[in-house]
């Protein structure tokens, strides 16, 4: 995620939805003072090549330890107080009100069917593979349920001024650079491309029973934005 006080937005990112390449697109015109939360090796590395800030301002200091920090401050050298997929609740409760208020807050959502695919040539790389139908009861499908409208929404209500559709990427960057103010467009580094090399529909591509699978596990998606299969 990134928090910017320089351009005033709070950007929270979901899986699957080109979340790390647009994080590496937006710390270009990140300030010193702007929170912004690791990534990969392999994608920091990406970040750096290009000319980008880095992880910065995301952990605790010391001096705001409490005694669960300090326990934890045993397995490793400092509390993170912002992570990668942190969800919105957590955001609005460690901001400030005026800062979670006022702040241009947003996400990408994207088609469920085509997120699950995605999810699937991402996690299932190594022969053999899981059937669509045994990776359909994995934990790798809940996560995005988790990393998905579990970021955005706190209780039943979407808590985000925007949920950017993937499926529109290129008219949301345009609108983002105009909202945002930035002085470039948003230009996404291809981060983790490559790993999908079946370019198939999903609907070359999942059975009729997967496919009712996802539409019962995705159900508040599909409603709250009419996403059709």
């Amino acid at each position: 995620m990134i928090l910017s006080h320089r351009h005033k937005f709070i950007f929270l990112k979901t899986s699957k939805t080109a979340g790390t390449s647009l994080e590496l697109a937006l710390a270009r015109f990140c300030g010193a003072d702007d929170i912004i939360t690791p990534v990969s090796a392999l994608d920091e590395e990406l970040r750096n090549s290009l000319g980008a800030a880095g992880p910065q301002n995301y952990e605790r200091k010391w001096t705001s330890y409490g005694p669960h920090d300090w326990m934890n401050a045993i397995t490793r050298l400092r509390a993170q107080r912002f992570y990668n997929h942190i969800p919105a609740r957590e955001v609005r409760r460690i901001v400030d009100r005026a800062v979670w208020d006022g702040y241009f807050k947003f996400c990408f959502e994207r088609n469920p069917w085509d997120r699950v695919l995605s999810q699937y040539a991402w996690r299932c790389k190594a022969e053999p593979k899981p059937s669509m139908a045994e990776f359909l009861e994995s934990k790798a499908v809940q996560d995005l349920t988790q990393r998905g409208i579990g970021v955005y929404k706190i209780g039943r209500k979407v808590a985000v001024d925007r949920v950017c559709r993937y499926e529109n990427l290129a008219e949301e960057l345009e609108f983002l650079q105009n909202r945002l103010e930035l002085p470039e467009p948003l230009e996404l580094p291809r981060a983790k491309a490559g790993h999908r090399s079946d370019r198939r529909h999903y609907r070359e591509v999942l059975t009729e029973q997967d496919a009712k699978k996802i539409a019962q596990r995705f159900h508040r998606e599909i409603t709250l934005f009419g996403y059709q299969y």
